[in-house]
């Protein structure tokens, strides 16, 4: 389907994939598994064929016209063709879920899909809402995006075998990450260039998304929650905005969050064995805070 191509073809970083390796090898140590199985396999498929499904929508509802500096699959083939094709992937992510023939890990996986959509419509019930808290925030990033990562994660520590504590580490481990990973690209939409991200920088901020930096900046500006309640409709007003965001702390605040939330994640994975797969997750945390470093 040349509509999913598009997508698969535009790159990125295959993140969730590779969390799923590196779990499945890590926890495997525990219990002596010397090979991976076929359903960390099929999970580390199953998982970044969701994460692209969720994309293809995420870019239809947020009328986004680039990603990873690619047009998107709506800009390309049209709006009914990029629903469907999501559809599409939801659904055949589904089908090989259910082929696994693992209660846990269908409940686990089902659950994101659901939260997704709850995001989505947290969301898009508070946009341009300057009263909205960090809590909350947290609470539609979780269901954005660290709720895929915590169940691709836990879901592989399963697949070895390994007793529930140890995933329930690993849950939280993928679930630290996913929010510092969520608050670092809301910081880079506004410290870095339109060409770097690969769409319009302040994007969120101008279709009224309040992310971590605005909600620390509004605690001390009066000024922005004024350009923001007006829905930036004076010319030059979004500009303004993130001037404001800068300058009243906004961004270093939400660094503060970022590596608190790395810092939780790496604590997760000290029941895990000491060695290479161990340190290459701690690696990962590490590298997501040097995007804003």
């Amino acid at each position: 389907m040349s509509a999913a191509e598009q997508i698969f073809g535009a790159g990125g970083k295959r993140m969730r994939p590779a969390l799923v390796f590196l779990v499945s090898r890590a926890t495997a140590e525990i219990v002596g598994l010397k090979e991976l199985t076929t359903e960390h396999r099929r999970l580390a498929e199953i998982i970044e064929m969701i994460h692209t499904a969720s994309l293809i929508h995420d870019d239809v509802l947020d009328e986004s016209d680039m990603r990873r500096g690619k047009e998107t699959v709506h800009q390309v083939y049209g709006t009914r063709v990029a629903v469907l094709a999501g559809d599409f992937m939801f659904a055949q992510s589904s089908w090989y879920l259910a082929n696994l023939e693992n209660i846990e890990v269908i409940k686990l996986i089902s659950q994101v899909i659901k939260d997704f959509a709850s995001g989505e419509i947290k969301q898009a019930s508070s946009l341009f809402d300057c009263d909205v808290e960090l809590e909350e925030y947290l609470i539609k990033s979780y269901y954005k995006t660290a709720s895929l990562i915590a169940a691709s994660t836990k879901g592989a520590a399963i697949f070895s075998g390994v007793d529930s504590s140890v995933s329930m580490q690993m849950y939280d481990y993928g679930k630290n990450l996913g929010l510092s990973f969520q608050v670092v690209d809301d910081i880079l939409d506004f410290t870095q260039s339109a060409e770097q991200l690969g769409k319009p920088a302040g994007s969120d901020l101008a279709k009224g998304n309040l992310t971590a930096p605005v909600i620390f900046a509004l605690e001390q500006s009066p000024k922005l929650r004024e350009i923001i309640e007006s829905e930036f409709c004076e010319s030059g007003s979004l500009d303004e905005a993130i001037e404001l965001v800068k300058n009243f702390g906004g961004i270093e605040r939400a660094q503060e969050l970022a590596k608190e939330k790395a810092d939780l994640a790496i604590q997760n994975l000290s029941c895990l064995p000491q060695g290479s797969y161990q340190s290459a997750l701690e690696e990962m945390v590490l590298y997501n805070l040097e995007r804003i470093q």
